[in-house]
């Protein structure tokens, strides 16, 4: 009878421990995740459910084999899941920028700021998506280039040729943007 009590207390510490787990990687990845499922789908609606059936089926896995990996766990699922969405044709893309609405700053250092973020986002949209895909994965996510090369199944080196081509011709690019306000 004792033996039982103390495989029913395990059970029950192990399940405790599980929930904290994916508190934490929820609170740790789910913007993320919503960003980059955002890019490739164009809708931010269809992105958060992609995050959430992404969630979902690291809770429905058994083991936690993916834990020393999990970044790259989670963004590859992701990727996948997206991929399908768009696949099955249920969604367009319907925004450019799918990211959420950020709240309004006044100050002329950060409006300037703003602007050229927004200038650097334009041109990087201009890219071709494999070079869009691994400057995000590396830049906003801060992943490394073998996890980016997991989650796209690309090798290192191709992710490093990428981001290497991407940045050139970022910086061509915003080098031959006029830097001058319009009036």
């Amino acid at each position: 009878m004792h033996e039982r009590m103390e495989g029913a207390d395990m059970k029950v510490a192990r399940e405790r421990d599980r929930r904290a787990w994916m508190s934490d990687i929820v609170d740790r990845y789910e913007g993320p995740l919503v960003r980059y499922a955002a890019r490739i789908t164009g809708d931010l609606h269809l992105a958060g459910d992609v995050v959430q059936e992404t969630f979902l089926r690291l809770c429905r896995k058994e083991e936690r084999d993916e834990e020393d990996h999990i970044a790259e766990w989670l963004f590859t699922v992701c990727r996948n899941r997206a991929i399908d969405a768009l696949r099955r044709g249920k969604y367009r893309r319907s925004l450019n920028g799918a990211e959420p609405p950020e709240t309004a700053v006044s100050s002329p250092d950060t409006i300037g700021k703003r602007e050229e973020e927004d200038r650097m986002v334009k041109e990087l949209e201009q890219l071709p998506k494999p070079q869009q895909e691994v400057l995000r994965l590396k830049f906003q996510e801060g992943l490394s280039y073998r996890e980016i090369g997991r989650i796209t199944g690309n090798s290192v080196t191709n992710v490093g040729f990428l981001i290497h081509t991407g940045l050139k011709r970022l910086r061509e690019r915003l080098a031959g943007a006029d830097l001058t306000p319009s009036t």
